[in-house]
């Protein structure tokens, strides 16, 4: 192939060549041709010498391929050998690059054909200029701006470099750039600005042209955000770029200009500030009048005009989170910002979910700035009128100081935009969780597939300003809510989605009322929604009703408790929906139903004033009949909110009774199986059959898991059958598999089997763990498990080994406690050996396995240590040997399990009498597997419990605990003074190999730093914290996981905050503070 001699470079390369291999790179020639070419263009590139040819390339060749080939290969070399390259190298090919740009530029024939071209030489040159300017290169701003005055076109083409020089400076300089350089770039731009400042005022003022304009604006842009203020408030440019804002082509990029200034800390140029705003609202009168239907305009607008609402949401939002103070100081401005935030509501009814995300945070600001002063004040008014013994308003006036006027009048100024406000958040209030029936894209109302994240943090930060927005005027809230729930009644004003957002939005403010209030407020919205439901007519129309008042109820409990007539009348309603065939309607019945039963459990086994027995008999009496209808999953959650209502009832004979009756139905199916099961056992093996033995174990353990000890009665019932069913379909999988090999792991049938296994193990793990601890609950249980499902584990094929064993055994361990040493022997030797075999061949198979194995081996060290003691050594190396395995794991949750066993092994061995022995033998290891994982980067979530096992080593080598040296005094002839002398050196020596990029100095600094900080553990995170960032390995990634605590600790604090203002956090979702009685 001709191309072959483009891989001489001894001579100017022949350039039509060139142009023929880029054009077959390119696809115009057959596959085998493109395969060459590439070949040939990337040995090209990667040629050292090759970046000598590119000015010949460039001057001659038409090809814009061809151009983009050499420019690469000269932005690699500038990228990585710049500085290695000889001056006049250097200069010649900043002269070239300068020269091209200035001749295509300087014509508009060329300027307009050859774009990308200039484009992609702009960059090349801004590359250039990170190397040279402005130690190498002091003359560039001043040449940049005496060229920009020779033509128009160069002076467009100039302020696009610019435009990229800032980018490059302040944008995306992280990582690529040194903080020193990038300082350095920063201040050359700011001392040198007076230039491009006077070149950008001069071009705005003289120029024509419309695309000079719009790049001038464009560049400006990127500069005001970090000028100097005088060359904002001290020149006309303020004004000059009022002048252009009416211009219909220079709008949109003047108003991100102004956005930039409005956003902008301004120290003593208010008054400037607010002239540039009075101005603006004058001007933005007469492009868009008040009166416009911003929302429909948008929706019908070309995307200039879109962009002109975003840009203008941006606009007063930047503004007044930094200069409403200002606004709100004197009369004249006070309309005017009255005016924008008019504006502001009428663009957050944009059908546009960035338009509104941008309104939404800045409303979310506004109202929580207006509620918080108000509260502290109310709080402290509170107080003072209690020690006087008065019943507070919510102000008193005479109380009220200067302060307090203060508040009242701020508060009295927004009443009017926080009245509209609270509509909007009404109108467009996000969908929150619970609900799980939507609207489609067709128009039909279906079951949620897909929970939608975006929704669900919009639904969070809507819900908070609307609470806020509930303390500031209840009364005003109520009154809209109403007023738009009566014109849903009488029709006016009926859509699915405006019933939804109102009846999300009443959810949404819960517990943020006075309980009188709330009281008077939900009766009306209940009455009115039961009514609409009845006079509504169509399937899809009754499906979204009942939504909503499944929404809403399950929202309210402190209400429902207080009132049984609604509560009962609620129930009842939910136990219709369940008959309601409508997709999504059950389940959301079933589920409120779970939700309501666990907030007033108390309320169903009492007898109510006006009933005959109470309303848990009522319900059994006609269970059959409330369930017909329902999924077996939906059964399931129904039985378990029954059981809920059982557990309520203190007296044990009833709660018997009614516990036998609750089981009356899968009592009857599980007899039945059993009963045919001892005629021909083969019957079990009937595919149907083992479902319903499934379904009916299900549903146990649903009860089980809301009854806890009192589900005893029923377990003993099933308990023994159910073994015997458990072993006789673990011997059907182990032969299935055995005969057809792994894939028959796979099939649907063992599948099957496999799911009543773990359900049965399940059922009783739940039943052990929410029982109380009752020793003879666990001598009637454990031991008639050991050979059905212990044993079963051992003999078991691999796949064929449930992990719910391992956890079951966890359970068991964690609820017993000590009572179980006699029986650890006999799980480890059903379990142990098998399980590591599964689990120490790579990291990947039987993650379930892993996990539970490292929870049950805590469970063991933790309560029954000594039975860990009598392991041989042998043994005992293959715990650790896991530990260590486990720590190594990057599976978070494992590697977290591992280090937890640790320390909690560390702890108890320092304790016991064989201390000395465990730590000389596995002391090293230990701190070199740690220091490991702590400075590998993959292992960053593990920081916190990496740290406390170092800390622990360092202090027992510090405190002497050990009283036996940990150095092996036959290897090592020189004996050391101390432990901690020994630990100090190995550390050191371990370090040093680890990190060659760290100095000698620096590690002996870090250890002994260690050494001297044991006792104090923020002080030795610190110090280990700093020492992985200084080692490269972390610099340039992203380490939040090394302050995971930290953030933790403020996410806390943020809960206690939202825990102070009622209503902030859901009464439904307070974990039982409000108990019923």
């Amino acid at each position: 192939m001709a191309a072959e001699k483009l891989r001489d470079l001894s001579q100017p390369i022949d350039v039509p060549l060139l142009d023929a291999t880029v054009a077959a790179f390119y696809g115009t020639g057959s596959k085998e041709q493109r395969t060459a070419a590439d070949q040939i263009l990337r040995d090209l590139q990667n040629n050292p010498d090759m970046w000598l040819q590119v000015m010949h390339i460039l001057q001659n060749t038409q090809n814009l391929n061809t151009k983009f080939f050499a420019l690469q290969v000269l932005e690699g070399v500038i990228k990585y050998r710049w500085n290695a390259l000889p001056v006049d190298q250097r200069d010649g090919m900043k002269n070239f690059i300068s020269d091209v740009i200035v001749q295509l530029s300087g014509n508009e024939a060329s300027f307009r054909t050859e774009r990308l071209y200039v484009n992609k030489l702009n960059i090349i040159l801004v590359q250039i200029l990170k190397h040279e300017w402005p130690v190498r290169w002091r003359s560039f701003i001043p040449d940049l701006v005496s060229a920009a005055k020779t033509s128009e076109t160069i002076c467009e083409n100039c302020m696009a470099i610019l435009k990229l020089l800032s980018e490059e400076v302040f944008d995306f300089s992280r990582g690529e750039m040194t903080q020193q350089k990038i300082k350095e770039l920063k201040q050359s731009l700011n001392s040198e600005f007076q230039l491009i400042h006077e070149l950008c005022l001069y071009v705005l003022s003289v120029s024509q042209r419309t695309e000079l304009i719009c790049a001038t604006l464009s560049t400006l842009h990127a500069f005001l955000s970090w000028i100097p203020l005088g060359y904002i408030f001290e020149s006309t440019l303020l004004e000059t770029l009022l002048n252009f804002f009416p211009i219909p082509a220079y709008r949109n990029l003047t108003l991100q200009c102004l956005t930039e200034v409005a956003a902008l800390q301004f120290g003593n140029y208010y008054d400037a500030h607010i002239k540039m705003y009075n101005i603006f609202m004058v001007q933005l009168q007469t492009i868009l009048p008040p009166t416009t239907n911003i929302p429909e305009a948008y929706l019908h607008g070309s995307s200039e005009e879109q962009a002109f609402i975003q840009n203008l949401a941006l606009f007063f939002t930047s503004f007044y989170k930094v200069h409403i103070r200002i606004l709100e100081s004197t009369q004249e401005n006070i309309s005017a910002l009255l005016l924008g935030l008019e504006y502001l509501i009428n663009i957050s009814y944009v059908d546009d979910t960035e338009v509104f995300k941008v309104c939404l945070d800045y409303w979310n600001v506004l109202v929580s700035e207006l509620f918080e002063p108000h509260r502290s004040l109310e709080n402290t008014t509170a107080a003072a009128a209690n020690m006087i013994g008065l019943q507070v308003p919510t102000m008193l006036p005479g109380m009220v100081d200067g302060l307090g006027s203060q508040l009242l009048q701020r508060r009295q100024l927004y009443a009017g935009p926080m009245s509209k406000l609270r509509m909007l958040m009404i109108c467009r209030m996000a969908k929150p969780e619970e609900v799980l029936i939507v609207e489609d894209e067709n128009g039909n109302i279906v079951r949620e597939t897909m929970k939608d994240n975006d929704v669900l943090v919009q639904y969070k930060i809507m819900r908070e300003t609307l609470i806020y927005l509930s303390h500031l005027d209840h009364d005003d809230t109520e009154k809209q809510m109403l007023r738009k729930l009566s014109k849903q009644l009488s029709g006016e004003d009926w859509t699915w989605n405006n019933l939804n957002t109102l009846c999300w939005a009443i959810g949404s403010i819960s517990g943020s009322m006075m309980e009188e209030q709330e009281n008077r407020f939900l009766v009306m919205v209940i009455r009115d929604l039961l009514n609409l439901c009845e006079i509504t007519k169509g399937k899809d129309n009754k499906a979204v009703i009942a939504s909503n008042i499944m929404y809403v109820v399950g929202q309210y409990p402190r209400f429902l408790r207080a009132h049984w007539k609604f509560l009962k009348t609620v129930v009842n309603k939910l136990f219709e929906f369940m008959h309601e065939t409508h997709p999504g309607v059950q389940d959301m019945a079933c589920d409120t139903f779970l939700k309501i039963v666990q907030k007033c459990k108390r309320k169903f086994v009492i007898t109510q004033v006006g009933e005959n027995e109470p309303f848990v008999s009522e319900l059994l009496t006609g269970l059959p009949n409330t369930i017909g209808d329902l999924e077996p999953h939906q059964i399931h959650t129904f039985y378990e909110s029954v059981g809920n209502m059982i557990q309520a009832e203190s007296d044990a004979q009833k709660r018997d009774e009614y516990l036998q009756k609750l089981m009356v139905l899968p009592n009857q199916r599980w007899m039945e199986i059993i009963g045919k099961a001892h005629q021909n056992v083969d019957f079990l093996k009937d595919q149907d059959v083992i479902r319903t033995v499934l379904n009916i174990l299900q549903t146990n353990t649903s009860v089980a898991s809301s009854l806890g000890t009192y589900f005893l009665p029923q377990i003993t019932l099933i308990f023994l059958d159910m073994l015997n069913v458990y072993r006789m379909y673990s011997e059907l999988i182990s032969k299935s598999i055995a005969e057809g090999g792994p894939f028959a792991s796979r099939t649907s049938y063992v599948k099957l089997l496999r799911s009543v296994k773990r359900e049965t193990l399940k059922l009783v793990d739940t039943f052990l763990d929410k029982a109380e601890d009752q020793p003879q609950i666990g001598k009637q249980f454990v031991p008639p498990m050991m050979d059905p499902v212990l044993g079963d584990y051992a003999r078991n094929v691999p796949d064929a080994r449930e992990s719910e064993v391992l956890s079951l055994f966890a359970t068991i361990v964690n609820k017993y406690k000590a009572a179980m040493v006699e029986d650890v022997p006999r799980i480890f030797e059903a379990v142990f050996q098998c399980t590591l075999e599964m689990i120490t061949k790579n990291f990947e198979d039987y993650p379930e396995h892993r996990l539970k194995f490292f929870s049950l081996l805590r469970a063991i060290a933790t309560h029954c240590f000594p039975a860990l003691i009598c392991l041989s050594s042998q043994q005992l190396k293959l715990v650790m040997d896991s530990i260590i395995w486990a720590f190594r794991h990057t599976e978070r949750n494992i590697a977290e399990t591992g280090l937890n066993l640790l320390l909690e092994m560390l702890k108890k061995f320092q304790a016991s009498e064989f201390c000395n022995q465990f730590y000389r033998t596995y002391f090293l290891t230990i701190e070199q597997e740690i220091f490991a994982v702590l400075t590998d980067t993959f292992h960053k979530p593990g920081f916190k419990l990496h740290v406390l096992v170092l800390q622990h080593l360092f202090c027992l080598a510090e405190t002497g605990v050990l009283t036996e040296p940990l150095w092996d005094a036959a290897t090592n002839p020189y004996p050391y003074p101390s432990n901690a002398a020994f630990v100090r050196e190995f550390t050191i020596k371990l370090l040093s190999t680890s990190f060659p990029n760290v100095t000698a100095a620096e590690v002996t600094r870090f250890v002994n730093g260690l050494f001297e900080s044991t006792n104090d553990l923020p002080t030795f995170k610190t110090h280990i914290r700093d020492f992985l960032v200084q080692s490269k390995e972390f610099s340039a990634q992203d380490n939040k996981d090394l302050y995971a605590e930290e953030a933790a600790a403020q996410r806390e604090r943020e809960r206690q905050r939202m825990l102070s203002i009622p209503g902030l956090i859901a009464p439904s979702e307070l974990q039982d503070e409000m108990v019923d009685s």
